[in-house]
């Protein structure tokens, strides 16, 4: 469903990603794991036709239309409701006004139809931007650091918002550097550090191959141990 093949990425003098290889499987939870500043973004930007690679191949297996995408900065109007903000969107991929509200009630939000995003938690707001993402039922679902500086409970809550839409038959590509969300939610996962893969496969796979690995709570000591980074160094 979607691949990088040697992809290469500098801005400048600056190497950003350096010779990048994976695949992602139709109906997976995809994560790509690494510390803020290993190229995670950038990778999402190139998937997404927004940058282009300087080297290599990038493919999606379906069309712009066919994508969600939900940024860090979530880009809401702030003035408008939320079901306004939806409309917007909905406008632009024409499908039927009842869509907003069907989005709303899956991120439970449908309460809050009429508030305006000025008067949203972080927790609202970030349901929001998911319900934006997922208004035209896209087959592929980008998420980049969906639940950061976001509080448990609301976690756990976008968490399972994630799980149904994959239920439901999208596949997810998600970055974070929070390594319980990633082993939580993710089918196979990618190591990224400074531009590279160090590892990638199955949580529980990757911890297998190193023989001091147990169990996927290690998957954080797998990453210190082969780049001598932690994955939450800013």
């Amino acid at each position: 469903m979607i691949s990088l093949s040697n992809v290469q990425k500098s801005f400048g003098d600056v190497q950003v990603l350096s010779g990048v290889n994976f695949h992602v499987k139709e109906r997976e939870i995809f994560g790509l794991l690494g510390p803020s500043g290993s190229g995670k973004t950038t990778i999402i930007n190139i998937l997404t036709r927004q940058f282009d690679a300087d080297e290599g191949e990038a493919s999606v297996a379906v069309s712009p239309f066919e994508t969600g995408l939900m940024l860090d900065e979530d880009g809401l109007y702030p003035r408008l409701s939320c079901l306004e903000n939806l409309d917007v969107f909905r406008r632009i991929y024409n499908i039927p006004a009842e869509k907003s509200m069907e989005a709303l009630e899956n991120v439970g939000l449908a309460d809050a139809a009429k508030k305006a995003v000025t008067a949203l938690s972080n927790g609202m707001r970030q349901r929001l931007a998911l319900a934006r993402a997922i208004l035209h039922s896209p087959k592929v679902l980008f998420l980049d650091e969906p639940t950061s500086a976001l509080d448990p409970r609301t976690t756990d809550g976008i968490h399972e918002l994630i799980c149904q839409i994959r239920d439901r038959g999208a596949t997810i590509f998600l970055t974070t550097h929070n390594m319980d969300e990633a082993v939580k939610l993710c089918d196979r996962v990618v190591l990224l550090h400074k531009g590279q893969i160090v590892e990638q496969g199955e949580p529980l796979e990757i911890c297998r191959r190193h023989e001091s690995m147990k169990n996927v709570a290690d998957l954080g000591n797998v990453f210190i141990k082969m780049t001598g980074a932690d994955l939450y160094d800013q």
